[in-house]
Order: structure tokens, then sequence, then C-alpha cells
């Protein structure tokens, strides 16, 4: 299984602690860098030479909301290539219909029960980490 550059944006940071927590207890070493929100990932993605092999974007938040963000991201001809998933507890239909009509690459819903989280965020990153992916 190949490591993964990883972008996660969540601005809940009990999220971000809970995704670092379940990345230790699998015992994977993929590279982790966090963003707040859309507007900091944004930041991130324009200083960085070397862009993440995905994205996991949570919908809700302050700023620039996650479908904001995907559509300025889908519009930019360096960043539009990056899988993004959405990882949300939003069960909203017209949020992931809207997500899928800007082109996202996934769309999961956020466990309640923590081991389910675990379960999901382990088959997300085995996936992608077995996935052929674009390096620009």
């Amino acid at each position: 299984m190949r490591n993964l550059n990883i972008l996660l944006i969540e601005d809940d940071m009990i999220e971000v602690m809970k995704f670092n927590r379940a990345i230790n207890s699998l015992g994977l070493t993929h590279e982790i860098t966090e963003a707040n929100n859309g507007e900091e990932a944004l930041e991130l993605l324009k200083k960085k030479d070397q862009l993440p092999d995905i994205i996991l974007l949570d919908l809700n938040m302050p700023k620039i909301n996650g479908i904001e963000f995907l559509k300025i991201l889908k519009a930019d001809e360096r960043l539009r290539y990056i899988p993004t998933i959405i990882l949300t507890t939003s069960s909203n239909q017209k949020d992931l219909l809207e997500c899928f009509e800007v082109g996202i690459a996934g769309y999961v819903l956020k466990p309640l029960k923590y081991e389910d989280y675990i379960s999901k965020i382990e088959k997300i990153l085995r996936y992608w980490s077995v996935n052929e992916l674009i390096t620009v």
C-alpha cells in the first residue's frame, strides 16, 4: 500500500483529532496536512510545490463551505484533478447531488460509532492508496 499525501479540510478540532487517532490506531503512515477551512486550504494549495494525492473535505465550514471550495478547486487547471472525498455528517440529498455535479470522487457519511468511523477511514485510504493518481 502506497503512502498518501492527504489534505484534510475540517474546522472541528475534535474531528481532526479523531481522524489522526484513527490513522495512528490503524498503523498508517500517510502524510496528513490539515486546514481549518476552505480559505486556508486554498492558500496551502497555492503555496505547495507538491499537491496532495487526495483531499478529504468537510462540507459545513465557516468562510468558504465545502461546496464553494469544490467549485473553486474544480475551476483551477492545476488543482481540478485532485480526487476530493467528502467526509461529512450531512446526508442531505441536495448536498450529495451538488457535490457529484461539481465533481467529487466520493461522499462518505461520518458514522457516530468510533469503530465504524475507523472502518470507513481504513477503506477510503486503502482504496486510494492502490489507485493510480495523477501527479502534476
